[in-house]
């Protein structure tokens, strides 16, 4: 029997919070004054799912749009989906709590081959019908539309073709809205859902899988003459404004504010799929990212923020750029961090932006560990580049550094497959310095997976080359000290392959692997079921001898002499003939503007060791992007870097201590202790309050939450201690940090302390609380106080506690309660159980000595015999030693 979402978002379940869609910036529009009703979601758990710039911005952009609501769904941690399934509760949107069903068109963004089957899994739980074939036949009246976009959906859709009513490809930004404006007008005619997706096919850059079909070849061709031969990819140039919003109360795994420079990448790499699926490049102005990144860290109050770009350093502005905003914020305590950037391109200007009281992690993907290999795949590195750039970061005051390498690249041997090792140790062995420790890596090593619309797409690699190769680098690495190797599990990776370069034969592979359990394939706890999910569900497919052939290595390219020397297997019952390149290809008849001619010039290339130019910055390649439907590069130069002001310095003065009073109820009291600081930590930067900071290497703002509560527990009487840099007045303060939180975190006074007194950790001493407490059976009044009374009658109840150091220790509790007694009378929950609110005042330091809810069953369970359940916990207040 299904039962509410709130009913479901308990204490229960873990990190609960992350499911309650009343994050900071999270927009709340009325239900019925909408036309269309969107979800956006990014298939896996919040934690990556809400730190996805992309569903950020598209997020932002919907709800900007006139009578179009979006709101959110996010893959069910596997607690709250069996209580889903246990309860036959459909999947919610988190804002508005409804159903899935309810929504107009419910859109997936689809960035990994394997997280098809994360879709399938929310399409179960949401209740919806997983194939565009079954929902034209349901008996369901109203089924939301289903698509995806993303990087996979836009280059090879067809595995997932049978799922998805349409797929949107390419950028999204101004995609969407013309998906909502025809969705509206179609929803106001009164059209059928085969009509609504007839006009939305007319739409450039969205396909509607139902109206193509597949050939033997596994080519895909229209079924009706209404609908282009070949789908456009999308293109817009970003818009960083849209990047400000969403400030989850739990930790996600990008903390931070995320705002793109550049999108595409000119480099050409031939092994990288994005780098030829989101040319051409187009740079955002600097004054537009200085704009953005000041307004959204004063808007949001996190401390650190990412520039984000296929190839960060390729904006010429960077340096100009973070060095404006490092002096804008310098004390602000803030810090910038880059992903995988460019080594030839960093120098001490990006050190310097870099660095601070917070260094982030620092990362260069060399690729490849031998000149001859980075040529091949047009790396555009060489050896001194590559020395220079890792030297400069050690010199810079970075003791580790991360490198990533691939191994099955085209033409590699076992000599370059060394050359990772040996690279490492030479940038060891140069990189060394006086008085320092030895320089230390972090290497992962990645299994090169063919991608469609890249050169090397006709290209693979058998999965025991992968396993040989991994175990040479394992012995290799063994002489080399201060480095850490990690692997990418070969097996994952042929399943990449192989559903990557599929057709829509795949798709059913796709939903018995699903069925059999695959999902959430790309966490490392899942590889084994995952991987035992697929392989079931290939050996059931006629599909197997395909798999097979990506198992040991269909052919490789630096094989013959030539292009035309190579041979072909299309089907068991098709014999090897032909060459590969002129054969038709699932994806086809997705235009992303990169003439296929050209794919195939550039593998020629790759056989001679011949490197391309970066367009954006040398001549023109001729890979034919560049047009009306496209665009050109939007390269911006180099501009001066102003003068460096200094690294941020903690203000460790301490002016003024503020003790403040505060309530936790409602959804916060989801909101777990650490999460709870960090939404001070962040209030307090947006309502710009001088906090003071501790010293150290780390600096920490000077807020200190008396007591943690457990989670559900609602409370009236917390305390939390601000100590400031200069004085402010206590009404001033108090109005401008409740103007920051949520009303669920409600400022009942403030009161100023002496600097010297102690703090209200340290001074803690007692917690009053009221419980709501249940028993099986009728149970009278009179029996409540029986049970009362005999606990204040007793000397000592035994619990055995177990201290930090692992060593159990017997406490009495009786000593931790000072009073207790029946508040309420009892009220009948069912008809079998009784209940009881109680009120006690016991224990509460910091030392551990302290009486906690739980404790206080315990104690009626010794003297009473019988079981009891914990039902609401509710803190009154806590009490301070008085000075």
């Amino acid at each position: 029997m299904a039962i509410t979402v709130t009913d479901i978002l308990t204490k229960n379940i873990n990190r609960p919070a992350r499911y309650l869609g009343n994050e900071l910036g999270a927009i709340r529009k009325p239900w019925e004054e909408a036309g269309v009703h969107w979800v956006l979601t990014y298939p896996e758990i919040y934690e990556v799912g809400a730190s996805n710039l992309g569903h950020i911005i598209l997020y932002n952009i919907l709800n900007a749009q006139p009578r179009q609501l979006c709101d959110r769904a996010y893959l069910p941690a596997p607690d709250l989906a069996a209580k889903l399934k246990e309860t036959q509760t459909p999947l919610f949107a988190v804002e508005n709590r409804r159903s899935l069903k309810d929504f107009d068109v419910l859109g997936f963004s689809l960035s990994y081959e394997l997280g098809a089957t994360n879709i399938l899994e929310m399409l179960d739980l949401a209740g919806i019908p997983l194939t565009w074939q079954e929902r034209a036949l349901s008996e369901i009246r109203e089924i939301p539309l289903i698509f995806a976009g993303g990087q996979t959906a836009t280059s090879n859709p067809e595995p997932y073709a049978d799922f998805l009513d349409f797929i949107a490809l390419g950028d999204g930004e101004e995609l969407l809205p013309e998906i909502g404006l025809v969705l509206e007008e179609g929803k106001l005619a009164g059209l059928s859902r085969a009509e609504l997706l007839l006009d939305l096919a007319q739409v450039p850059g969205v396909y509607v899988p139902q109206f193509y079909d597949m050939a033997e070849d596994g080519s895909v061709h229209p079924n009706r003459p209404d609908v282009p031969e070949r789908i456009l990819r999308r293109v817009a140039t970003p818009i960083p404004a849209y990047s400000i919003g969403l400030v989850p109360y739990v930790e996600t795994v990008h903390d931070r504010l995320k705002i793109e420079v550049r999108r595409g990448c000119t480099r050409g790499c031939r092994f990288c799929q994005p780098g030829m699926l989101t040319r051409p490049a187009r740079d955002v102005e600097p004054e537009r990212v200085v704009e953005a990144i000041e307004s959204g860290m004063r808007a949001t109050g996190y401390h650190e923020f990412s520039l984000l770009s296929l190839s960060c350093s390729d904006y010429l502005a960077l340096p100009a750029v973070g060095m404006e905003i490092k002096n804008r914020l310098k004390d602000e305590n803030i810090s910038l961090s880059l992903p995988s950037q460019r080594v030839d391109r960093f120098d001490e200007n990006i050190a310097n932006i870099l660095g601070g009281t917070r260094q982030s992690g620092l990362t260069f993907a060399p690729e490849a560990g031998t000149q001859r290999m980075r040529d091949i795949v047009n790396k555009g590195l060489t050896n001194e580049e590559l020395l220079r750039g890792v030297k400069t970061a050690f010199e810079q005051g970075w003791d580790k550094v991360k490198l990533y390498f691939m191994i099955g690249l085209p033409g590699e041997t076992d000599i370059d497959v060394l050359g990772i090792a040996e690279t490492v140790n030479w940038l060891q062995q140069e990189c060394r310095a006086k008085g320092r420790r030895l320089p230390s890596f972090n290497i992962t090593i990645s299994n090169f997976t063919p991608k469609p619309h890249t050169p090397f797409q006709w290209h693979s690699v058998s999965t025991s080359e992968f396993q040989r190769k991994q175990e040479l680098l394992r012995q290799a690495f063994r002489r080399v000290k201060g480095v850490k190797v990690n692997y990418t599990d070969v097996r994952i990776s042929a399943m990449e392959d192989f559903v990557g370069r599929g057709d829509r034969r795949l798709g059913a592979v796709v939903r018995r692997a699903w069925e059999f359990g695959a999902g959430m394939d790309s966490w490392w706890e899942s590889l084994d079921r995952a991987f035992a999910a697929w392989e079931q569900a290939i050996a059931e497919s006629d599909l197997t001898w395909k798999y097979r052939l990506v198992e040991n290595g269909e052919w490789n390219v630096f094989l013959g002499k030539s292009l035309e020397q190579l041979p072909i297997a299309s089907s068991p019952a098709q014999p090897a003939t032909g060459n590969p390149l002129d054969a038709p290809l699932p994806w086809d008849h997705i235009d992303t503007g990169i003439d296929k001619n050209w794919l195939k010039d550039d593998l020629q290339r790759a056989l001679e060791a011949a490197t391309v130019p970066d367009c954006s910055f040398e001549g023109c390649s001729h890979c034919g992007i560049c047009g009306v439907d496209f665009g050109h590069n939007v390269v911006i130069q180099a501009l001066p870097i102003p003068e460096f002001a200094g690294h941020f310095k903690p203000d460790t003065t301490k002016a003024q201590r503020l003790r403040v009073w505060f309530g936790k109820l409602g959804d916060m009291t989801l909101v777990g202790h650490l999460d709870l600081a960090n939404l001070f930590d962040r209030a307090v930067r947006r309502a710009s309050l001088p906090i003071a900071y501790s010293g150290g290497f780390h600096p920490g703002p000077r807020i200190m939450i008396a007591n943690a509560l457990t989670l559900g527990a609602s409370s009236h009487g917390e305390i939390v201690d601000f100590e400031l840099t200069k004085q402010v007045d206590l009404e001033q303060f108090q109005e401008q940090l409740s103007s920051q939180l949520p009303p669920d975190i409600p400022l009942y006074r403030v009161e100023e302390v002496d600097l010297k007194a102690p703090a209200a950790t340290q001074v803690l001493e007692r917690a009053e609380y009221l419980i709501k407490v249940a028993v099986i059976g009728e149970v009278s009044t009179e029996q409540w106080q029986d049970w009362v009374e005999a606990i204040q009658a007793s000397e000592d109840i035994w619990w055995e506690q177990t201290t930090k150091s692992g060593k159990k220790k017997q406490v009495n509790l009786r000593d931790r309660l000072f009073e207790l007694e029946v508040k309420q009378p009892q009220s009948s929950l069912e008809e079998e159980e009784s209940s009881v609110v109680l009120q006690y005042l016991g224990s509460c330091r910091n030392d551990g000595t302290i009486l906690r809810p739980e404790h206080l069953i315990y104690m009626l369970e010794q003297v009473a015999q019988r079981e009891f359940q914990l039902l609401h916990t509710h803190r009154q207040q806590l009490i301070l030693a008085e000075g």
